[in-house]
């Protein structure tokens, strides 16, 4: 009996908060999580909202951008997490320049090698110092990739563009507000390509299977941890990942995030990890450990995949398996007999072929302070032994090792959550990450759900408008 007490008492309390917070008269969105979608999205609205809107949002860690992340390893920053950004993103290039954040690119050509567990069946030479040898260099290892792979890479640059131009559309001044993830990518002709997986996608294409096998495989394992049989969209946009003119924030790409929210004057909680999301009435019950938060609209900007955020009544989502990236910073330097090499013949990319064999994904130098001593940024789908490291590298003396649940694992045909979970104002932003997953893509569907929310929550004067003084990407 007094368990029903409490209860009631606890519905009650609800109530009288929501009934409270219905005489305000300004509405509120609560966020949840402060990475590239959050932040997008509180962007968007406040820029969208034709009449005020108090914007909260709730961080379960200890700092803004969730997968843009950073690492010090002995006085040195380097990215973990979404760590390149691509010259046409146009809401990234946008709010770079919005913020005043620096950029920069790194125009000088790694040389990489294809490893397939015992040898390396491809590599390209290591640039000197000067400017000439650089040049000869680069001229080289272009014929050298030309000669191995023929027409196919131009087959492949043709597919990837295709994409892009697609995608571009998205960007379109007077597009309408998606209630779905397939209409979004059915507007723009992309919906096919993530009912296919990039293998099949790319055999039609025309392109070999030796560019498919190697190139293209080492490029999916390095930046979605996967391998070709990844469907189709998300393996394009992995593929414009490797193009050229790439860039990244000075200081962390996380600075994106952290700029629009303070942009924004959003309110922002970190440290406040969301346990419930409660439907009482038209409004919403935020609960955790440092109590509650009543709200208007609720916006899910962080998976739901492995989350523990219980929903009354509850809601249903597609199973979708995380994709979890193990990266391993390490000091020191590449054991040169496990390669079979010297050290000036390692290249400064190891990629591997697709091999459950081999323990690791890719080997990448992030910064060279002599011969003997480097920084090291290892990509595998297990975690790194101290045993296997200690065959890797013949010294080394710090590590730091991090677990991402980094994207979905693709598997073609994609399906998707909706991006209204309740039929009321619960707005999921990562459901789009079904298609594929990068920092713009994460802008993009903050975007749809800003529009889609604003058209939808209309009392109390609130639509989707383009306020005066704001001005649209350009995709030309």
């Amino acid at each position: 009996m007094m368990v029903k007490v409490v209860r009631m008492w606890g519905v009650l309390v609800m109530v009288l908060v929501v009934a409270v917070g219905l005489c305000d008269g300004e509405r509120e969105v609560c966020v949840v999580g402060s990475g590239m979608g959050g932040a997008s999205v509180a962007y968007f609205l406040r820029e969208y909202a034709v009449e005020p809107v108090q914007i909260s949002i709730f961080e379960e860690g200890g700092k803004v951008g969730g997968r843009m992340a950073v690492v010090e390893l002995e006085g040195d920053t380097f990215e973990a997490g979404g760590s390149v950004i691509h010259p046409k993103n146009l809401h990234a290039v946008r709010f770079a320049e919005l913020l005043g954040l620096n950029r920069t690119s790194d125009d000088d050509e790694e040389s990489f090698g294809i490893w397939d567990g015992t040898r390396f069946v491809f590599q390209t030479a290591r640039a000197g110092d000067s400017a000439f040898s650089k040049t000869i260099t680069q001229i080289m290892n272009t014929v050298s990739v030309l000669w191995r792979y023929g027409i196919s890479l131009w087959r492949m640059q043709n597919y990837v563009n295709g994409m892009l131009d697609k995608f571009l559309k998205l960007y379109g001044k007077d597009r309408p507000a998606f209630d779905s993830v397939e209409e979004m990518l059915k507007s723009v002709d992309l919906y096919n390509d993530t009912q296919y997986t990039l293998e099949e996608l790319l055999l039609n294409a025309g392109l070999s299977r030796l560019l498919i096998d190697e190139l293209i495989t080492i490029t999916m394992r390095i930046n979605y941890g996967q391998n070709v049989s990844i469907s189709g969209l998300a393996g394009g946009v992995s593929l414009a990942g490797a193009q050229g003119g790439l860039w990244a924030v000075v200081g962390g790409n996380w600075q994106l995030a952290d700029g629009l929210i303070r942009h924004t004057n959003a309110s922002l909680s970190l440290n406040h990890k969301v346990l419930s999301v409660t439907a009482v009435g038209d409004r919403y019950m935020l609960g955790s450990e440092g109590g509650t938060t009543t709200c208007d609209a609720v916006v899910i900007a962080t998976s739901l995949d492995e989350s523990k955020i219980i929903f009354t009544p509850s809601v249903k989502i597609l199973e979708r398996q995380m994709q979890h990236t193990y990266t391993t910073f390490v000091r020191g330097l590449l054991n040169s007999d496990y390669f079979g090499s010297t050290n000036e013949d390692i290249p400064e990319l190891v990629a591997t072929m697709e091999d459950p064999a081999i323990p690791f994904s890719s080997i990448s130098v992030l910064k060279e302070y002599n011969t003997t001593d480097k920084a090291y940024k290892v990509f595998s789908r297990a975690p790194l032994s101290d045993e296997l490291l200690g065959r890797l590298f013949s010294t080394y003396r710090s590590t730091i090792r991090i677990d991402w649940a980094a994207y979905p694992h693709y598997t073609a045909p994609e399906k998707f959550s909706p991006y209204v979970l309740d039929g009321n104002h619960l707005y999921y932003i990562n459901t789009f990450e079904s298609a594929a997953s990068a920092i713009e893509t994460a802008a993009v569907s903050a975007q749809n759900v800003a529009r889609l929310l604003l058209s939808r929550l209309s009392e109390g004067g609130l639509r989707t408008a383009t306020p005066k003084g704001v001005s649209e990407p350009r995709s030309e």
